[in-house]
């Protein structure tokens, strides 16, 4: 048996190095059609009228009238059209398609149409909302989802309790930026719908469709073209930008495209949910006994998946952190902005940012090193979480973070402190991620992969997962041949097309490796003792939770997620004492993800991740006035590049999962949640002060800091 965790040369590397991928925007075929979105110009309105100029030959302008089954895309609630009706809830809402061959008309004819409009009162804000003097969005008080649950007797904890700290945080908007912006192509012929494009959930989009167009799955087929980076971006999205796509080619019976320029992406795609977090702790004897989290995300004008990503930061309030006591009140909040979505982390980056933080305000108001004080509300086997659930395996967190201490020389340099012209500070975080979709969302999708060997012994991998950069054409072929004992170039695994493949669910909640590949893992071995030379044998695999697993979707009560992977991170920061610009010069980290199926596939994603969650903490600002985002584009709107990125050092620690492939669990999102908080623990260890917001600015801090200096004259 070969070592799996041995890096190999990946498998689209070659294509990709060289240039020759082709990208959904590289996809032409003779006498295809342009589409171009024409948008809302106002932030929430009733539409009057619409004025569409005569139209050349061969050009179109299509409207929701013209969807033959639903307008609405089809996700967890039924309120988000392809294409908007009487009403805009957002600045730049989808209301016509127009198509036409050349691709210069078409954006002139979509400029040249008139819209009438009579504007309702927006609502812009949080508390806007929840105030509801408005016309509400959604429902009756513009709440998409409103959860509760708790553990434990937390009136008794505060009641005994010798201190009640409570302190509040909040996140901002994130851009996705990845490397490919959004893009469709459809077709229509004999009274079936193809679509190809950019995503991670081709069956997400094959049952929008199935709803838009009222019609049976075997005349809707949906094929992953070669996608460049997703980060969440590309799970519900796409289905939007598909539906609109198939429905031009539904009505002129041509194919069409439909590819955003990056401006476009930037302003009117889905982005991470900002939040305002509230924590309460009762402490006594210096630990903390009870802890009361209300979580409030901007969910934006449609719901989208946002109750789903509530449930993630939800359960993810406590962090890593075994706390007897535990009350969690969510709210996903309607407001008139573009609808939030999934994106890396999927609600836990919010909570684990503000847990980390309240712990070390809380170790440092107790005269306690934060190190300490957190190791000692570790998670351990036996513990049970925030839910409830069980943690059957053991939490090798004091390993993890003696490594990550003795790697960064942590404690030296908190002591000794540099000198220089630039005020140095380290930080400090330790966090878990939940494997696999939460809650119950495993048991509901009922997940199939399948292997099919044929008659030359090479054996095929069929699944609905993508590789969208971080490496399933790689790792899932290693999973396969190194069960079956074949080369890697005998297993051959094509992007997806839904006539092909079964649904083993989305690409998303790093779920592909554990849940994916275990049922690919499992579908070998049985392949393996079944092998016949020169036969074609198909073998398939079901996945279900293991029987121990024990959920209770109505109460949030048991086991949220089958496994945790766990990490800590140290950063070091210079702070300019006079710009307040922050430099992230190194950052370190030790992750437990189980047995790595390649460790240069997880390097990589240890470093994206971790780039990508110190954007988060401090340059990627994001804001909205009167409803419109502020940073429309890549140049307003910054992301670090090379130039930015501090030196990495990083470990492993393995704890194997013994239902993933060779006891590999989840990697990609746990890389990005302990990034913002060590950057935050950091800029406060430089300059001495307590933050509690994400990003962090140079104009905040200065302000921080000249109120900090006036109260010490």
């Amino acid at each position: 048996m070969r070592d799996i965790s041995k890096p190999v040369r990946r498998f689209d590397a070659s294509e990709k190095i060289a240039g020759v991928a082709r990208f959904v925007d590289d996809h032409y075929e003779e006498g295809m059609l342009y589409g171009k979105i024409v948008r809302s110009e106002r932030v929430r309105a009733k539409i009057k009228a619409i004025k569409i100029p005569e139209l050349p030959e061969g050009y179109h302008v299509i409207s929701a009238k013209d969807i033959p089954g639903k307008n609405r895309i089809k996700m967890i609630f039924d309120d988000w059209p392809f294409l908007a009706e009487d009403v805009v809830n957002y600045f730049g809402e989808p209301i016509l398609l127009v198509v036409g061959p050349e691709r210069e008309k078409v954006y002139e004819i979509s400029e040249s149409i008139e819209i009438e409009y009579e504007d309702i009162p927006a609502i812009l804000s949080v508390e806007e909302a929840l105030l509801n003097k408005k016309p509400p969005i959604y429902g009756e008080n513009n709440l998409f989802a409103d959860y509760f649950f708790e553990k434990g007797d937390v009136e008794n904890a505060f009641s005994e309790a010798d201190e009640v700290i409570e302190e509040e945080f909040k996140t901002g908007f994130q851009e996705h930026i990845y490397l490919e912006p959004q893009g469709m192509i459809a077709k229509y012929n004999n009274g079936r719908i193809e679509v190809f494009g950019s995503m991670q959930c081709p069956f997400y989009v094959k049952n929008a469709l199935i709803e838009e167009f009222d019609t049976k799955p075997d005349k809707i087929r949906v094929v992953q073209t070669t996608t460049g980076g997703g980060f969440g971006g590309k799970e519900e999205y796409p289905s939007q930008i598909a539906g609109i796509a198939a429905l031009g080619a539904y009505k002129t019976g041509k194919t069409v495209k439909l590819v955003y320029d990056r401006a476009e992406d930037v302003e009117f795609t889905t982005k991470r949910h900002p939040s305002h977090i509230r924590i309460k702790g009762a402490v006594k004897n210096g630990k903390v006994i009870g802890i009361e989290v209300e979580i409030i995300l901007n969910a934006g004008s449609y719901a989208g998946l946002s109750s789903v990503v509530l449930q993630r930061g939800m359960f993810a309030a406590t962090g890593a952190y075994s706390i007897p006591n535990v009350r969690v009140i969510g709210k996903a909040v309607a407001t008139n902005i573009v609808p939030m979505g999934a994106f890396r982390g999927f609600g836990a980056p919010q909570s684990i940012f503000a847990i980390e933080t309240f712990m070390n305000h809380v170790a440092k108001r107790l005269g306690r090193d934060p190190v300490e004080f957190k190791l000692s509300h570790r998670y351990r086997k036996g513990d049970t979480t925030a839910t409830g659930g069980l943690l059957r395996n053991e939490v090798r967190l004091p390993e993890i973070v003696n490594r990550v201490l003795s790697m960064s020389d942590y404690y030296s340099k908190k002591k000794e402190k540099k000198e220089g012209k630039k005020l140095y500070g380290i930080g400090f975080s330790m966090f878990l991620h939940g494997c696999g979709f939460t809650g119950n969302g495993e048991e509901i999708l009922k997940s199939i992969a399948r292997l099919k060997k044929r008659k030359d012994n090479k054996v095929e991998i069929l699944i609905s997962n993508v590789d969208m950069g971080q490496g399933p054409q790689t790792t899932l072929r290693k999973v396969v041949a190194e069960v079956l004992g074949i080369p890697y170039e005998d297993v051959i695994y094509e992007n997806p097309d839904t006539d092909r493949v079964p649904d083993s669910g989305p690409t998303v909640a790093s779920r592909t490796a554990m849940i994916v590949g275990g049922l690919l893992y499992r579908a070998a071995k049985e392949l393996k003792e079944k092998w016949v030379d020169g036969e074609e044998i198909v073998v398939e695999k079901q996945y279900r939770h293991p029987e121990y697993i024990k959920w209770d979707q109505e109460k949030f009560k048991g086991d949220a997620y089958p496994e945790y992977s766990w990490g800590a991170n140290v950063i070091e920061v210079e702070v300019d004492p006079i710009t307040y610009e922050i430099d992230v010069k190194k950052a370190y980290a030790v992750f437990d993800l189980g047995t790595p199926l390649d460790r240069k596939i997880i390097e990589g994603q240890i470093h994206g991740g971790m780039l990508q969650g110190i954007g988060y903490a401090t340059l990627e600002v994001m804001e909205q006035k009167d409803g419109r985002f502020m940073q429309r584009t890549i140049t307003d709107y910054i992301v670090p590049t090379a130039l930015d990125a501090p030196l990495f050092e990083t470990d492993l620690v393995s704890q194997p999962y013994e239902h993933g492939p060779f006891g590999a669990k989840c990697a990609g999102e746990l890389t990005f949640v302990g990034a913002a908080p060590a950057v935050c623990a950091a800029v406060e260890d430089a300059l001495q002060i307590d933050l509690y917001e994400i990003p962090i600015r140079p104009e905040k801090l200065l302000t921080i800091m000249e109120k900090k200096n006036e109260s010490e004259v």
